[in-house]
């Protein structure tokens, strides 16, 4: 089992904990490791869940608030080991994982073993498949096996921000708009029904789609709606009996998933059919709660919504007000060139560690 040292500076301890690949399904290694970490640590007590780490405190304070990020990363290619780097005239360190988010897994862990008396109770917990279907999410299994581990009165979690406060996020839902045609030979198309020719009313719509801006607890949400796949047609010479068109809506959090999938039936009427194939609830800012107050204070900045959806929602469906707060360009998430700047590692374990410890 690979050894890892929270005593390590931050960026040090990132680039130890990226290069122990971790792409989903293939945590084990790098759970092992985190668990020797976290069970070494006599004040805390540790709770596993397949490849999932809980570790709390149990000081008797009044509050309490967790900390989470995933282990897990998408495939690596020919981006580890990490190396470091000057980008912009910046210390930077390069390799998968460096942003999507190992750093904020470094400094969960680091903080968990030295924040030995913290101002409230924390629950430090790092899960395994983000970055998988939802039914594997490792976040979601805790939330359904084991909910009491996930109790808190707030939550951060440690997805790419670039080290600034991100607020909730938008709900995401995917429909496949089908279009149903009769086939004929194409030399003959006055015999068939063209299913792709169907479809072009919704491509219209999408284009001409004007997403709305909807701000919520001061953070303004922008939305969108966008065709990502189209399929259609068995051959050259066939005139097509199906088409099928893709679409993402972003919603703002103040759409419930029902009234999000009810705008999409309104504005496709000519679909013969739409199917709801993925369906993910918002999660309001957060802002408004009275540790989050305190958040803001000790890490400074001003919030911004976060725009892509993230397991924060997965609080928020526990009654658990939650932010994104992270090291690393989230626009660098998932590209081969993951990288991110040590300020920003230095940034956050300093922010987390003043808030927590109540300065």
């Amino acid at each position: 089992m690979p050894d890892l040292d929270p005593s390590l500076p931050i960026d040090r301890l990132t680039a130890a904990i990226c290069d122990i690949e971790s792409v989903s399904g293939n945590e084990g290694p790098l759970a092992d490791a985190i668990e020797a970490v976290l069970r070494a640590a006599p004040h805390l007590t540790v709770d596993r869940d397949g490849d999932a780490i809980v570790a709390r405190t149990f000081l008797g304070r009044a509050q309490r608030v967790a900390i989470a990020g995933h282990i897990d990363t998408v495939p690596v290619n020919e981006n580890l080991p990490t190396r470091r780097e000057t980008i912009d005239g910046a210390d930077t360190l390069v390799g998968r994982g460096t942003v999507d988010m190992k750093g904020g897994v470094a400094v969960i862990l680091k903080l968990a073993v030295e924040l030995v008396a913290p101002a409230v109770d924390v629950t430090w917990i790092l899960y395994d498949h983000e970055e998988v279907e939802a039914s594997l999410n490792g976040l979601g299994r805790l939330a359904r096996n084991r909910p009491e581990l996930l109790e808190a009165d707030f939550a951060v979690l440690g997805e790419p921000t670039a080290a600034g406060i991100e607020g909730g996020c938008n709900g995401t839902l995917r429909a496949r708009l089908r279009f149903q045609g009769r086939r004929a030979h194409s030399a003959r198309p006055w015999t068939g029904e063209n299913a792709i020719h169907k479809a072009a009313a919704a491509l219209r719509t999408l284009a001409a789609y004007a997403p709305e801006t909807i701000t919520v607890e001061g953070l303004a949400y922008r939305e969108s709606l966008n065709a990502t796949l189209i399929s259609g047609g068995v051959a050259a010479n066939v005139i097509p009996d199906l088409a099928e068109v893709v679409v993402n809506y972003r919603f703002a959090p103040t759409r419930s998933g029902e009234a999000a999938f009810a705008l999409v039936r309104r504005l496709f009427p000519e679909a013969d059919e739409i199917v709801l194939d993925d369906l993910s609830e918002g999660a309001r800012p957060g802002l408004d709660a009275p540790l989050a107050a305190a958040f803001v204070a000790a890490v400074g900045g001003e919030p911004a919504p976060k725009y892509g959806w993230t397991d924060v929602a997965r609080f928020s469906a526990l009654g658990i007000p939650a932010v994104n707060y992270g090291p690393g360009d989230p626009g660098l998430a998932h590209r081969d060139d993951e990288a991110v700047p040590v300020a920003q590692l230095l940034a956050v374990e300093a922010g987390l560690r003043s808030w927590l410890a109540g300065r």
